[in-house]
């Protein structure tokens, strides 16, 4: 008899930021970090032989809170990935839901005809991590197994362990971050104890929507709180642009001197020239959300990307929303090669600087700006495997 706890990555920067991250290599969040100590927390007194993962970050990471308070080695095996998304990898659901709304359908009810250009399908799937764990549990009789791996690929796993043909996967709830399934192997056959077990998280129990849930009702809200981005069209919506930046000062300064409109505008129309994707408008549905303003040349040869301006329109703050801007900058920098993203922020804007704290903006210095100075804060997008 082999005993396999199966356990899904903490949460990672494609769940807080709603992209579609299968074979992306995505990071480890904030609240990510406090569910493995939750998760360590749990299985400390839990023997355990052995302990696997997938390739990726998310799930290499995650295992610490195994590794770290005994002395085994991660195994590693790509087979445990999440599904492959192809063209989809790394593209906000929002765009997604706009963009293909008949594929992203399919996708969310678990369609096994599901695919799209360079993707996996959910067949090919659940053999492969059917196999991966069949093949880890006969290479440890006797013995108990932690297996890391992804939310589709452990449910497409559970399915089949639980007799439902594949059309049925939907009908196997997407278990939170860090949930467990445990998995008993005996004489060729799977019995499953129990899965989606989250009691170890307590208040951390719960990751905002990465749009892969459960069908028509996941589809609805998904429109109305996923965003896509549109390149800001400069100079015919220069107005529109200007005065974001006018309710930002105010905002953030409690007054209108020194605020200077035109160099806004033609710092904004440089960094649109360099790269249109720069200046881009945030949207909900037919909705304006905000503004992300990138400058991809400041800093570029010491691998920063700086956001000059990061604007949340007053209706829809502390709606989640801003979190996927920022899930959107980190991409477009990461994509170009750069380890740090710096904006700076007004001392007394304290909402703002609790949103960048909570995300992992330190402040690292002081900067000039037009009342007073300004906290020049930055945040690490690398790798780093601990």
């Amino acid at each position: 008899m082999t005993t396999v706890y199966l356990i899904r990555h903490a949460q990672a920067e494609g769940n807080l930021y709603r992209r579609c991250h299968g074979w992306y290599n995505g990071l480890i969040t904030e609240k990510g970090y406090r569910q493995i100590e939750a998760l360590a927390r749990r299985f400390q007194d839990v023997h355990i032989d052995a302990v696997y993962s997938s390739d990726l970050f998310r799930t290499m990471t995650t295992a610490r809170a195994i590794l770290r308070s005994r002395p085994l080695s991660l195994r590693v095996d790509p087979d445990l990935r999440e599904i492959g998304g192809g063209c989809w990898e790394d593209h906000p659901w929002g765009e997604l839901m706009r963009r293909d709304q008949e594929s992203m359908l399919a996708f969310l009810r678990c369609d096994p005809s599901w695919q799209v250009p360079g993707s996996e399908t959910y067949p090919g799937l659940q053999a492969r991590i059917r196999g991966a764990v069949e093949r880890i549990a006969a290479s440890h009789p006797g013995q108990t197994v932690a297996v890391f791996a992804h939310g589709s690929a452990i449910r497409s796993g559970l399915a089949f362990w639980l007799g439902l043909p594949l059309e049925r996967m939907g009908e196997v709830p997407l278990g939170d971050n860090t949930c467990v399934a445990k998995l008993i192997f005996e004489d060729g056959s799977c019995k499953v104890c129990c899965y989606n077990d989250v009691s170890h998280l307590g208040e951390l129990v719960g990751n905002p929507s990465r749009g892969d849930g459960s069908g028509d009702s996941k589809a609805k809200e998904l429109e109305s709180s996923s965003l896509y981005f549109l390149p800001l069209d400069l100079p015919s919506q220069q107005e529109l642009y200007l005065s974001a930046r006018q309710e930002g000062w105010l905002a953030s300064h409690g007054t209108m001197d020194n605020f200077d409109g035109p160099a806004f505008l033609a710092a904004a129309q440089r960094n649109h020239d360099f790269d249109p994707g720069s200046v881009l408008l945030a949207m909900a549905g037919d909705s304006r959300v905000g503004i992300l303003q990138m400058d991809c040349q400041q800093e570029a040869e010491r691998k920063i990307g700086r956001i000059p301006f990061f604007y949340v329109m007053p209706e829809y703050r502390s709606r989640g929303l801003g979190v996927q801007m920022l899930g959107q900058a980190i991409s477009a920098f990461r994509n170009r090669g750069r380890q740090y993203i710096r904006l700076r922020c007004a001392p007394e804007n304290d909402r703002a600087k609790q949103f960048y704290q909570s995300h992992s903006f330190y402040k690292v210095g002081e900067e000039p700006g037009g009342v007073g100075h300004l906290d020049t804060m930055e945040k690490y997008i690398g790798y780093v495997l601990g």
